[in-house]
């Protein structure tokens, strides 16, 4: 499997708030910004970053998870996670976070959601069409995104 980035997803309480606070951290610029959401692509560290503005509910970290280079990354994780005996949860051509996307879910026993997914083009919403304001506190979870192919296994 060819790996490109760990991704992390934090849910924020003020967008702009945030995105200032990263482009001093990192000392780079924004790579994307839509309404409610916005992408850090960092090459040091090698990092995908997104942040997603929902209400503070005590849990920041929206998931976790690795970007790959290809659907067939996708495909290779989702059989070595069915091998393992672990459920997952596939999404096809799906958009979230203004991408469109194909991605394999699992979950840790902590509940921790963790995707492989690649970027397969850029995307105008949030979410399968729906306005960002509906998705910033589901977009971007196993399922939440309405899949066009679920595959529960396991």
């Amino acid at each position: 499997m060819n790996i490109l980035k760990p991704h992390v997803s934090l849910n924020v309480a003020d967008i702009d708030a945030s995105i200032a606070f990263y482009e001093k951290a990192f000392g780079v610029g924004v790579t994307k910004r839509r309404p409610g959401y916005a992408k850090f692509d960092l090459n040091a560290p090698s990092l995908n970053l997104s942040m997603v503005e929902a209400p503070r509910t005590g849990l920041n970290a929206s998931h976790f998870g690795i970007q790959v280079a290809s659907p067939g990354d996708v495909d290779e994780a989702k059989a070595r996670f069915e091998a393992a005996g672990l459920r997952t949860v596939v999404e096809e051509a799906t958009s979230c976070c203004y991408a469109v996307q194909n991605k394999v879910w699992v979950e840790d026993p902590d509940g921790n959601s963790w995707e492989v997914f690649v970027v397969l083009a850029d995307a105008a919403t949030m979410g399968d069409g729906q306005p960002a304001a509906s998705k910033r506190s589901s977009c971007c979870g196993p399922g939440a995104c309405a899949p066009k192919t679920p595959d529960a296994t396991g």
